[in-house]
């Protein structure tokens, strides 16, 4: 990358080095009186340079706002863009001249001599100022696409399960509630296999056994499927989900061939 900060009579550059990670001070430009031209001929110094983005300062009033120097550092900026494909941005220069100024005195350098080099330092700031951003934005994407996929992680991992039949077919399913009913527990399932059609089905089957050997079984008797059913609907309700709950539909259909019955139910 490549930063200039624009001044009226002298422009400032700074690079950084291929892994922008840190900017060095360039020779400062002497401006011609010819905006256009001076434009041009940054443009060129950075394609030179092989830089991928030039990086403007942009003088700010204290308060961020606009001031006049604000104005005539969008327009130069402007007529950077057309001289060149490479992309334009703007980064805060407030308080970099400054800074600059007090690095030079800390290090003795005599007043006549600063000039020369100031510009250059300043833009040596805006640069790193900018690196740093988008360092940080960086960090903030990457770490939230792992916040989200442990996020997707946990949710397919409880809600998402693999139900087993008979002849050994496995069927996705997702897991949409387990319930107690009459001393015994019972898990509701709904479809989640890809091409199949949009469908309210439930499976409903019953959990048995011991801690740590538990398994999934049909329910045979219809009319405790019913009662099972009609407690996941009242639940549901309490939830405040009664919408999906009364979505379902009351036929039974021989269904997923995993040994289980599905149980639809309709508002009537």
């Amino acid at each position: 990358m490549i930063a200039f900060d624009i001044g009226d009579k002298r422009i400032g550059v700074a690079v950084s080095d291929p892994f922008n990670t840190f900017a060095l001070p360039g020779e400062t430009y002497v401006r011609t009186g010819n905006a256009a031209a001076d434009a041009r001929a940054l443009a060129r110094m950075a394609e030179e340079m092989g830089a991928g983005r030039i990086v403007c300062g942009l003088p700010l009033n204290a308060d961020g706002s606009d001031s006049a120097q604000t104005e005539k550092t969008r327009r130069f900026a402007a007529l950077l863009a057309e001289s060149t494909a490479i992309p334009v941005v703007f980064e805060d220069e407030r308080f970099t001249t400054t800074e600059a100024e007090r690095v030079l005195i800390a290090g003795g350098v005599r007043r006549e001599k600063r000039k020369n080099s100031i510009d250059s330092i300043a833009a040596s700031y805006i640069l790193e100022g900018y690196l740093h951003k988008i360092e940080k934005e960086k960090t903030m994407n990457e770490e939230e696409k792992l916040h989200e996929d442990e996020c997707d992680c946990e949710e397919e991992e409880v809600n998402l399960v693999e139900l087993i039949d008979e002849e050994g077919k496995v069927h996705k399913c997702y897991h949409i509630g387990t319930i107690e009913y009459k001393d015994g527990w019972y898990a509701f399932f709904q479809s989640a296999e890809e091409g199949e059609e949009e469908t309210d089905e439930v499976t409903i089957l019953q959990i048995v056994g011991e801690d740590g050997a538990e398994e999934l079984v049909p329910v045979e008797d219809e009319k405790l499927l019913d009662e099972v059913f009609d407690e996941f609907c009242r639940v549901m309700e309490e939830d405040d989900d009664a919408d999906e709950a009364a979505s379902l539909d009351t036929d039974y259909e021989e269904g997923c061939g995993c040994g289980c019955k599905h149980h639809d139910h309709k508002k009537q």
